[in-house]
């Protein structure tokens, strides 16, 4: 008679199977009958003395205590394979076989459940090799008639076998064994959804399913459910450390286009920053010097009386994406230099030649960008919707804000951007920040906004007398409103100008 199990559900733990009649054959009926049992008298002649109660009592026990002890040892094993195998095909092969030596039967299989619905034949183990062919058979048909009966996916989707999918999975497998296989079934559950079947079968028409023997499969279950979570663990954790790698390779090259220090440049002082919320971020900044001649004439950066472009920028979200719009809008923006236009036209043309990337990447990049001419103190800017610049002009203590108009890099391929300049005096300081300072958000939600960090510019360039301590203090008052405890969730970059009183 075939015990045909019932779904182990993931939400509980219920019953894992229905069990035959000859499970009647328990340890508590064995015991009647040794004792029930007598032999000839030792009166008859040559005749084996009786067996006593009390002998058979103690030869039952002693048979029990080396079963139990074989279980033991072979869970034990079991135990030491998971704790130590790294290869989780060497541990599945174990679990038919321990099942069914665990159980006294004639073989197991471990039936998994794919991402896809299908159902496959992952091992087999039959104490008869030349029945394990029919046993093969028997159960590959069973899988077959399952995974047709599914309703096909699309490519790369999962889905989880339903419980009636699952309760006509058995219904095939003990159909096909056949009627005279005493058959046993249990769930193998990875968090709490159902990935598998172990089924344990025996031809021996005495064998029953005790409840003994069922509780030992499903511990063999629940082994081989931890092997296969931990086993999915491994393969998330290397994904997140091979992450890990690219991202920090990602962020040692962005850090290495970031100028490693600041130019020399006649007449001027120069601090900057750049403090990224993640690894890779969008933030960045430049000094490119305006000419050919500049850069053969001066590894470190050019002459100190040449032309200077300073620019600063900021894409359009986080993370990998913007920090490789960073790099690109990058590039393009230091050849567009060499080309020698204005500012406006350079805008104009780098965001003629970004726009149908930036389109595809819904992403875009706010720019400002300018160029100072040591021999004038002409300061000339364009800017494409960035953060203006703070310029504080030491001759009257008073903040003016730097802005042309201009849309976005990479909304509109015909924007047309607008040129300026400012002429600079001796002790006026200009700090070009990006929306990092100003939407840095308090554990109340407040915004340090453009107000007080105009406010923070000025009390800063009334008390430091050097771009660097101008830079910390506004970084630092930053962090003291937003808290310590409190990270912020944007690219924080800052560049401080500020003009010397050396005599041209």
């Amino acid at each position: 008679m075939t015990a045909v199990p019932l779904p182990r559900q993931p939400s509980q733990r219920p019953d894992a199977g229905t069990v035959s009649p000859s499970a009647a054959n328990a340890p508590g009926a064995e015991i009647r009958d040794r004792l029930s049992a007598r032999t000839p008298s030792s009166a008859t002649s040559g005749a084996a003395p009786e067996i006593t109660p009390v002998f058979a009592l103690k030869e039952l026990v002693a048979r029990l205590n080396r079963e139990q002890h074989k279980i033991q040892d072979l869970l034990s094993s079991l135990g030491f394979a998971l704790r130590s195998f790294n290869n989780l095909n060497q541990f599945l092969e174990l679990i038919p076989l321990m099942a069914s030596r665990v159980t006294d039967s004639d073989g197991g299989a471990l039936l998994l459940f794919k991402p896809n619905g299908q159902v496959r034949l992952e091992r087999l183990h039959c104490q008869d090799s030349r029945w394990c062919q029919d046993i093969r058979k028997a159960l590959e048909t069973a899988t077959r008639q399952v995974t047709a009966s599914l309703s096909p996916t699309p490519a790369g989707e999962s889905i989880a076998l339903t419980p009636s999918a699952i309760a006509t999975l058995d219904h095939q497998v003990s159909h096909y064994l056949g009627a005279d296989v005493q058959l046993f079934g249990t769930a193998i559950l990875v968090k709490n959804t159902e990935r598998g079947r172990l089924y344990v079968f025996s031809r021996d028409p005495q064998y029953g399913w005790t409840e003994t023997r069922q509780k030992l499969v499903r511990l063999v279950a629940d082994q081989t459910a931890v092997a296969i979570e931990n086993d999915e663990l491994t393969v998330e954790l290397r994904k997140k450390e091979r992450l890990d790698r690219e991202l920090e390779i990602g962020a040692e090259i962005q850090l290495r286009l970031l100028p490693r220090q600041c130019p020399k440049i006649q007449g001027i002082e120069l601090a900057a920053r750049c403090q990224s919320a993640n690894r890779v971020g969008g933030d960045f900044y430049d000094f490119i010097p305006a000419s050919y001649d500049q850069i053969r004439s001066k590894k470190d950066g050019g002459s100190e009386w040449g032309r200077w472009s300073l620019a600063i920028g900021d894409v359009m979200g986080k993370g990998v994406p913007a920090g490789l719009i960073m790099t690109m809008t990058r590039g393009m923006l230091r050849a567009e230099v060499l080309n020698g236009h204005s500012p406006a036209r350079i805008l104009q043309h780098l965001n003629r030649v970004m726009y149908a990337d930036l389109e595809n990447s819904n992403r875009f990049v706010t720019l400002f960008y300018s160029e100072y001419d040591p021999k004038t103190r002409i300061l000339s800017y364009s800017n494409a919707a960035h953060n203006p610049p703070l310029l504080w002009q030491a001759a009257t203590n008073t903040i003016r804000r730097l802005d042309t108009l201009g849309m976005l890099i990479g909304l509109d391929a015909d924007t047309h951007y607008q040129d300026a300049q400012i002429q600079l005096q001796a002790g006026d300081t200009l700090i070009y920040y990006t929306d990092g300072f100003t939407d840095a958000a308090n554990q109340s939600g407040e915004r340090f906004d453009e107000e007080n960090l105009t406010q923070a510019f000025q009390q800063a360039c009334q008390q430091c007398d050097h771009p660097q301590t101008i830079l910390e203090a506004l970084f630092s008052q930053v962090q003291k409103f937003t808290g310590t405890a409190h990270r912020n969730a944007d690219d924080m970059t800052l560049i401080v100008m500020q003009v010397q009183a050396t005599e041209l």
